[in-house]
């Protein structure tokens, strides 16, 4: 005997008057998902935002592996610019979009409160734990990358308080942080150097006991993503996430944003060198090299040394200074933006460009896949003739088995892992 199944009731939207109603079923609901955040049981549908953040979080993890494995900038050409343009631009804007999806898992467009707020704070910390133990795990290779992880496990502690905060608020956070923390890092860093207190913080972490791995005092201060200077990233990207991208306006403020950081980041850094008496010089010679342009845009001369006050004026990718922030945030800005609104445009891109939304959407399984690669390759030791070449492998190898991947399963390796580890967060209370 055939037995009666109930019917799923149908939902009338509000209307404006003169609009006729038009009735959804609750299995036509979009419903959003980042690749730790189970979704709800209805049919996913990934949203143009969501994919446009994937795009961009793609592109961060294929400029990741043009400054590790790529050619040197200052090799020259279009070449040499592209791989310029990877260097600490792209890992800061894979920290912004880690600070993206802080939202993403605590509540958006809301924040989650209650039960589930706790839940979502239990999830962050669990995958803190785990970034944190997989990052130390990478250092450990001993290959010639600084591995980014750990770095990004503690960045997510500090700044998992702010996730109930609106935008403008987390805005004028990130804005705050970028001016005052990359000199707070300066004279911290002198205080170390003159002092015995660091080594005395060593000698008692742990993480340093474990071998050649970064420790306390490294994530914090010392390291190549102190999270000192390092958190306005994720701040930014919190902000941003609290913004609605579906709407034209709120996109292309966020592109004029970008480009007004751009501008103020690097071109203040270039006019403030040039202004200040021997402010130029004074950095060339701490820089190790005098090449026109590696103060405020290229850091491939060498190390900065940080006991004098002109650095602070420079912008290279990673000199940790406030104009260095400000650039790369634009930078970082421009690029979420133009992805959202290419995909909005030009529906027809999608499909061009599925295979970098793919490693977008599984970039935790690509990042580490890649430093893994590099250690069993050895590819640290091979000659500058070949490194377009390895460049050139490395991408079209995570560009097939990523989009082969998502087409079979839903999550990436590695983010079913941190998804099936943290789920456990359920049972809060």
């Amino acid at each position: 005997m055939s037995q009666n199944l109930p019917r799923a009731r149908s939902v009338p939207l509000p209307t404006r008057a003169g609009t006729a109603a038009r009735k959804v079923s609750p299995g036509d609901r979009p419903v959003t998902s980042t690749p730790d955040q189970p979704s709800a049981p209805a049919a996913r549908v990934i949203t143009p935002r969501l994919i446009g953040i994937d795009l961009a979080r793609g592109l961060a993890v294929l400029g990741m592996f043009a400054a590790h494995v790529g050619p040197d900038p200052s090799d020259g050409g279009p070449m040499g610019f592209l791989m310029e343009l990877a260097r600490g631009r792209s890992s800061a804007l894979f920290a912004l979009l880690a600070g993206f999806s802080i939202v993403l898992i605590t509540g958006h467009p809301e924040p989650r409160t209650g039960r589930a707020g706790r839940q979502a704070v239990v999830r962050v910390l669990m995958r803190a734990v785990i970034l944190l133990a997989l990052g130390t795990a990478l250092t450990a290779l001993d290959t010639s990358i600084d591995v980014i992880l750990a770095y990004y496990a503690l960045a997510f502690v500090v700044a998992l308080p702010l996730y109930r905060l609106k935008a403008g608020v987390l805005t004028f956070i990130a804005a705050a942080t970028a001016l005052v923390l990359p000199q707070d890092l300066f004279l911290v860093k002198v205080w170390l150097d003159e002092s015995s207190w660091g080594d005395t913080v060593i000698a008692h972490d742990p993480l340093s006991g474990l071998g050649d791995t970064d420790g306390i005092m490294d994530l914090l201060f010392t390291g190549a993503y102190p999270v000192l200077t390092w958190i306005p990233f994720l701040i930014a990207g919190m902000a941003v996430a609290r913004l609605d991208l579906t709407r034209p306006v709120v996109r292309t403020r966020l592109a004029l944003t970008g480009a007004a950081l751009t501008v103020l980041g690097y071109g203040g850094s270039w006019l403030a060198l040039h202004l200040i008496p021997n402010a130029y010089a004074a950095v060339a010679a701490g820089s190790d090299g005098d090449a026109p342009g590696s103060a405020w845009w290229s850091d491939a001369v060498g190390e900065p040394t940080y006991l004098f006050r002109e650095w602070l004026l420079v912008a290279a990718p990673h000199s940790q200074t406030t104009p260095s922030i400000l650039g790369n945030t634009g930078v970082a800005l421009l690029v979420v933006a133009g992805c959202t609104i290419a995909l909005d445009r030009l529906p027809r891109l999608r499909r061009a460009v599925a295979p970098v939304i793919a490693v977008g959407a599984m970039s935790l399984s690509a990042y580490v896949l890649h430093i893994v690669a590099i250690r069993a390759l050895g590819t640290d030791d091979m000659s500058d003739a070949s490194e377009p070449l390895v460049l050139l492998g490395f991408v079209v190898g995570v560009l097939a088995l990523a989009y082969v991947w998502k087409r079979l399963f839903r999550r990436g390796p590695l983010e079913y892992l941190l998804y099936k580890i943290t789920s456990p967060a359920r049972f809060i209370r």
